[in-house]
């Protein structure tokens, strides 16, 4: 298969932000106490690190090598919220970022056209992303008590607000590259069947 200058940045880029957040979960991961949480942060880390390895593969497999990307969708987070302030606003900007992630991954299947190899890619990774949502959920819940419901509410709200920012400040620079994906907005909610 030829993948079009656009079709080998955007895999590139999944890959980049894959690995953008196996970085980014396994300093977490090493900062836990033992426990529940610990142990399904290091899942994640352990997941995120695969999920760049699928992409590369996917991308060798189509007869190409990753494009090296100077940054990863994770990158503008920091500019537009700031550094997490504790375990609830690194779980709740999680919760908001891994529903991004599925959001995109529906849409990129949605599109006409999208090569089998490529399918089977998402979808293996899809798999992981439901849980990630679940566990982060489970997560947030469990911190109601020493958070608060409203505090953890407003945290995801003031989050998915900064996303929907990055997203669209991410469109307006790269647009043209995911035009094959169709138009209209991703939609962040994750049916139930999805988790």
């Amino acid at each position: 298969m030829t993948l079009s200058e656009n079709d080998l940045w955007l895999l590139s880029f999944y890959r980049s932000s894959e690995i953008n957040g196996a970085l980014f979960f396994g300093r977490v991961a090493r900062t836990l106490r033992g426990g529940p949480l610990q142990a399904d942060v290091t899942h994640h880390f352990a997941d995120e690190a695969n999920h760049a390895k699928y992409w590369t593969r996917c991308i060798e497999d189509l007869g190409y090598n990753a494009e090296k990307l100077s940054g990863a969708y994770q990158d503008q987070y920091l500019e537009a919220v700031g550094l997490p302030a504790n375990l609830m606003e690194v779980m709740a900007i999680t919760q908001v970022f891994e529903k991004r992630v599925i959001g995109q991954y529906h849409r990129h299947l949605r599109a006409p056209d999208t090569h089998p190899r490529v399918r089977q890619t998402i979808e293996t990774i899809m798999e992981d992303e439901r849980w990630h949502v679940k566990y982060v959920r489970d997560a947030l819940q469990e911190m109601a008590q020493k958070y608060g419901q409203e505090l953890i509410d407003d945290t995801l709200a003031r989050f998915t607000a900064a996303d929907e920012e990055v997203y669209a400040k991410t469109l307006a620079e790269y647009g043209e590259r995911i035009v094959f994906l169709g138009d209209g907005p991703v939609d962040l909610s994750v049916p139930a069947a999805e988790v």
